[in-house]
């Protein structure tokens, strides 16, 4: 019995986690909101994605690597605390892969 509850309690921990960046599915983002842009302006738009998503996938990875300390620790994941940024990632993974959908449709060159 002690090893059920230890185990049930174990994933509990685990399961407040902060996740790494690349298991972070990306939020749906409609290219319809790019499609007017000339390639120019994509190609902006896509460094500017681009640049949010590194400096939140940044984050999200220390909150992770936070978290598996305070795990080992505390047996209490700090981002459970404070929260990560799993949600920015994933909206900034959707607006890249949005700008390159309208790259291609309006045939720009990479």
């Amino acid at each position: 019995m002690k090893k059920l509850f230890f185990a049930f309690a174990l994933f509990t921990v685990m399961a407040g986690c902060a996740h790494r960046p690349e298991s972070i599915s990306a939020s749906y983002v409609s290219h319809e909101k790019y499609i007017q842009n000339d390639c120019a302006q994509l190609a902006t738009n896509m460094d500017d994605a681009r640049t949010n998503l590194a400096k939140y996938s940044a984050m999200q990875d220390t909150k992770a690597n936070t978290d598996a300390v305070t795990v080992f620790l505390l047996l209490v994941p700090f981002s459970a605390l404070s929260g990560d940024h799993a949600g920015d990632v994933a909206k900034y993974k959707g607006e890249v892969e949005a700008i390159e959908t309208a790259q291609v449709k309006n045939r720009c060159k990479a």
